[in-house]
């Protein structure tokens, strides 16, 4: 199958030109990897030592159980460990060393590797910056995560984006209009010396923080986490299903609710899990 084109959308300033996005992507792409390296060493672990427990009970009626001695219960376990800790520390070390590449590059374009707002949104498309924000809103009470979603995006709770149901699209003149908002929030603390804070793998496998490249099942797949965020939140406020009960939902917004159900539902019939 041949490659999908990504998904496009205007470019704010910060993105200088399509080499700096490439860098950035493939920075997202390396963290977003990294976060699979442990499921699959432990799989690998655990098929290593279902395999070596087999072969030495195999091997009993052959050659007795003399060879391994006391040792033959664990035997089993260190290849196990052997095996899925090699994997994951291979696979580890050669994401590291992936990543440092792309860190010096991205210095040398002037670019923060540990802050990718630093210099503005550029790189986000708009799909992934709807997710952000909602997630900002439905981790509220979650102090730790709010600041970090505040510091690095320029979010506030003043912003007039609403979730559950939503108020904006991507790729429309409002969704530009907080954009541009939450880019001068950006530069209006980076005038009085307050940088965005680091980011790295864990605030990347936790929120999923840097930027990714939209091809067109990503950007759907990202378009059913912000919309199952609002349907969490509509299903919160308004009972389980709004649309057996409407008069439990203000008139102002019963068409954005069943938009919102409605695309939920058909994208969770058609995409995986997970971006």
């Amino acid at each position: 199958m041949g490659r999908i084109e990504r998904v496009q959308r205007p470019r704010t300033p910060a993105a200088r030109n399509e080499e700096d996005l490439v860098l950035w992507y493939e920075l997202g792409r390396l963290y977003a990897e990294s976060g699979g390296g442990g499921q699959r060493a432990t799989k690998l672990g655990l098929t290593s030592v279902c395999v070596a427990g087999a072969l030495v009970l195999l091997s009993a009626p052959l050659f007795g159980t003399a060879w391994a001695g006391p040792f033959a219960a664990v035997i089993p376990v260190a290849v196990g460990l052997l095996s899925g800790g090699g994997l994951f520390l291979m696979r580890r070390s050669r994401l590291r060393r992936s990543a440092d590449v792309l860190r010096r590059r991205l210095a040398e374009h002037g670019f923060d590797a540990d802050r990718p707002t630093r210099d503005g949104l550029g790189a986000y498309y708009d799909a992934q910056l709807m997710l952000l924000r909602s997630e900002y809103e439905y981790l509220r009470g979650a102090k730790e995560a709010v600041r970090l979603f505040e510091g690095t995006f320029g979010f506030t709770p003043e912003d007039p984006f609403e979730t559950g149901p939503l108020n904006v699209a991507p790729d429309t003149p409002e969704m530009q209009t907080l954009r541009e908002r939450w880019e001068r929030r950006i530069r209006f603390k980076r005038r009085h010396g307050i940088e965005p804070p680091a980011l790295g793998v864990r605030e990347d496998h936790a929120y999923r923080v840097f930027p990714r490249e939209m091809t067109v099942p990503a950007e759907l797949s990202v378009r059913r986490a912000y919309l199952g965020i609002s349907r969490r939140l509509i299903m919160e406020r308004y009972g389980a299903d709004p649309r057996e009960k409407p008069h439990l939902v203000p008139a102002a917004l019963r068409r954005r609710v069943e938009r919102d159900l409605r695309e939920y539902e058909a994208l969770s019939r058609t995409l995986p899990r997970r971006w």
